[in-house]
């Protein structure tokens, strides 16, 4: 049920030059969604009346990926002043003029901190009837953060940016995680009042908490359980620290969900995957976007599939695969190469060496061993020889092959499309098919072998192969002993 008394506003205007990247920062992935993605995922989960996300840097990549995860999403631009306590001002400004209710502030960049989390905060604000209630953590190391001061009876006093701090400040180790749920009504009043004095020249939002303390205010500071849940994302090292704990969290997940994953360090699985119940995943597999495994299915060792949807009880082992769909009962691998628009169905193979593309193998229909399978149409219970190649592209135009059901093709041939192998049709190893093969016929092409007696002894004298060629000749020609 939406919580018409609550708005979000999502703070990703910064540039994030730490990441040192052509990307923004908030656009980086992590667990198949950018960093700002699983923050939106977060808010959402609350059902707030509004999200409102605030931009500034690469302002127009940054908006369309956020409308494209949250197509509700309010987005609202920050101007040249910079500063926490701006982007905010910007994000009020794009809420309804009569909305009066609590406004959760969140930062775009950190990606584990869990709707759990934001609901308890939120809970929090609202049973203590506070104009301002801060989520804070302990670290080790608090350098960077703002610190939170709290005053003799452990209530929360002030927030101090690391720039300003003093030195008995700086020895505080309890931190500003830059979220927090305001009263809408007060934090406008109170942001209008707020300057850039600073050692920064930045509108804190964080100066807010003083303004409102002096007005006596209630404010407070909830420590999350875990320092990490606030952990931002500022450099590569950060993204990579993230990536391995929510990794963890993930695969423990789909674990006690009933999936069989032995060596819980080696695999990798996005968010957006899904999993079945007794389903296998291997050591060195990664899942990515919206891949689906489904019940009885083993997929790797060493594989990596994107956007794949995996059948019951299929097998996938060594192989990569993007956008492709393996029915139940399907063999793939090893070290298949699945490309966009690949469909096997239900027991078919792709083996060893394969490479498929924009192609469908009907029920039962194998492709074994070494061979390219190109804008092609495989009918049902037919077998590939091996070694064979479908020519699909004439340097123009794509074109298609179809090979119809229960036909046999021979090892080594090029199927010259667009052509068509009919139903129940042979073709001879090494053939080039170059004109359509009809139904329960054998195509060949090969010129008749002729053999040159003594070419050998007459062209290569000397050698071993000549003198093996010699013993055999005369061993052939030796009389019967009587």
């Amino acid at each position: 049920m939406t919580d018409s008394r609550l708005a979000v506003i999502v703070l990703a205007a910064g540039q994030g030059t730490r990441m040192k990247s052509r990307t923004p920062k908030v656009l980086h992935p992590l667990a198949g969604l950018p960093l700002i993605g699983h923050v939106l995922a977060a808010a959402r989960a609350l059902d707030p009346e509004h999200v409102v996300a605030v931009v500034r840097h690469e302002r127009d990549a940054v908006a369309a990926a956020i409308s494209a995860l949250d197509a509700h999403a309010i987005i609202a631009d920050q101007d040249e002043i910079p500063g926490t306590g701006r982007a905010v001002e910007a994000g009020l400004a794009a809420l309804p003029a009569d909305f009066d209710g609590d406004v959760l502030v969140v930062s775009g960049d950190v990606p584990l901190l869990d709707a759990e989390t934001l609901a308890s905060l939120l809970a929090r604000h609202r049973g203590a009837a506070a104009a301002a209630t801060v989520l804070s953590a302990v670290l080790d190391d608090a350098t960077g953060y703002g610190r939170i001061v709290r005053d003799p009876a452990g209530a929360l006093d002030r927030i101090v940016e690391q720039k300003d701090a003093s030195d008995d400040e700086l020895a505080v180790t309890e931190i500003n995680s830059g979220t927090y749920v305001f009263r809408t009504s007060t934090l406008r009043e109170k942001l209008a009042l707020v300057s850039t004095d600073n050692a920064a020249q930045e509108k804190y939002l964080t100066d807010v908490i003083g303004l409102l303390r002096g007005d006596e205010h209630p404010v407070a500071a909830l420590p999350a359980g875990q320092s990490w849940i606030v952990a931002g994302v500022n450099d590569r090292v950060q993204l990579s620290d993230a990536a391995l704990r929510l990794n963890a969290m993930i695969v423990r997940g789909w674990q006690l969900a009933g999936v069989t994953i032995r060596d819980p360090a080696s695999v990798w699985i996005d968010r957006t995957v899904t999993l079945d119940e007794d389903c296998e995943v291997l050591p060195g597999t990664q899942l990515k976007g919206a891949t689906s495994i489904a019940r009885g299915a083993v997929v790797g060792p060493d594989t990596t599939l994107t956007d794949c949807e995996v059948g019951p009880d299929a097998r996938v082992s060594r192989t990569d695969g993007t956008l492709a769909v393996i029915g139940a009962g399907a063999s793939v691998g090893p070290f298949a190469y699945l490309r966009p628009g690949t469909v096997i169905g239900e027991d078919g193979k792709v083996g060893t060496f394969v490479e498929t593309k924009n192609s469908t193998l009907g029920r039962g229909a194998k492709v074994p061993h070494l061979s390219y399978v190109g804008d092609t149409t495989v009918g049902e219970g037919t077998n590939i020889g091996a070694g064979t190649i479908t020519a699909n592209y004439d340097g123009v135009n794509k074109h298609r092959t179809e090979v119809g059901a229960h036909a046999r093709t021979g090892s080594h041939n090029v199927f010259v499309a667009p052509v068509r192998i009919g139903d129940g049709a042979y073709t001879g190893a090494g053939t080039v098919v170059r004109k359509d093969v009809p139904a329960g016929a054998l195509a060949v092409n090969v010129a008749p072998q002729r053999n040159v007696e003594r070419w050998v002894a007459a062209n290569r004298p000397g050698t071993a192969a000549a003198e093996a060629a010699a013993a055999a000749s005369g061993a052939d020609e030796a009389p019967e002993t009587p």
